[in-house]
């Protein structure tokens, strides 16, 4: 962002803005609260009005850009193709979406999907768990997974679909192509979904699995 190209009043998105940019151009680590203060323009002194350190600027990046993917997950389910017919459909959208931006946009992947990259009390609108979560809610209600896969099902799809991310992202895997890759995610997907819908339970029950979000849901007595 040029310097000083910020309407009055809006130096919070300003230097959020300009944090983004820097993570795409220097990483996670590379780079100072003074440093986006001078991308913007102003003073660092302006930028501790907002934020109280980097770290601060970092995390409210961080929630900015997980609430910017659960709505872009969102839509990318509802305009899904043929899911009247193929209920995993949704699902392999939000696969796509999530395995085409962190390759689209890896620096700013892998500042947000890292523990600790949002506050303990953070509220994030349209979190992206939970649209997955509403979405095997939705596969489970319409019969095409079992009632007794669900528990915990969004971990199991996650670390299929975030692994895939991964591999591709930090070059361990090649595919060539976005159309191939597209078709792998779909074949991750429906690999972790069918599995799912097949797998016998252990009489103790499968672990129970928690994330920083699901644990800040369970606080506030929404889950």
């Amino acid at each position: 962002m040029a310097k000083g190209r910020y309407h009055h009043g809006d130096l919070h998105s300003a230097l959020l803005d300009a944090a983004e940019a820097l993570v795409r151009e220097r990483g996670t680590d590379g780079w100072s609260l003074r440093e986006a203060s001078a991308q913007v323009g102003v003073s660092p002194s302006a930028a501790y009005h907002h934020f109280a350190s980097r770290d601060a600027l970092v995390r409210a990046l961080s929630e900015r850009t997980l609430a910017w993917l659960g709505e872009h997950l969102r839509q990318e389910c509802e305009q899904a193709p043929d899911q009247r017919n193929d209920p995993q459909q949704r699902l392999i959208a939000l696969g796509r979406g999530y395995v085409s931006w962190a390759l689209e946009d890896p620096a700013v992947a892998r500042l947000v999907l890292r523990g600790g990259a949002t506050g303990p009390h953070a509220s994030i609108s349209t979190h992206p768990h939970d649209v997955l979560t509403a979405e095997l809610d939705r596969l489970a209600e319409a019969g095409a997974l079992p009632a007794s896969a669900r528990p915990g099902a969004e971990f199991v799809l996650w670390a299929a679909i975030h692994g895939l991310a991964v591999l591709l992202a930090d070059g361990l895997v090649h595919i060539e192509g976005s159309r191939a890759v597209d078709l792998q995610t779909e074949r991750v997907v429906r690999s972790a979904l069918n599995g799912l819908a097949r797998e016998t339970s252990p009489a103790a029950g499968w672990p129970a699995a928690h994330s920083a979000h699901t644990e800040r849901l369970a606080r506030t007595g929404i889950e």
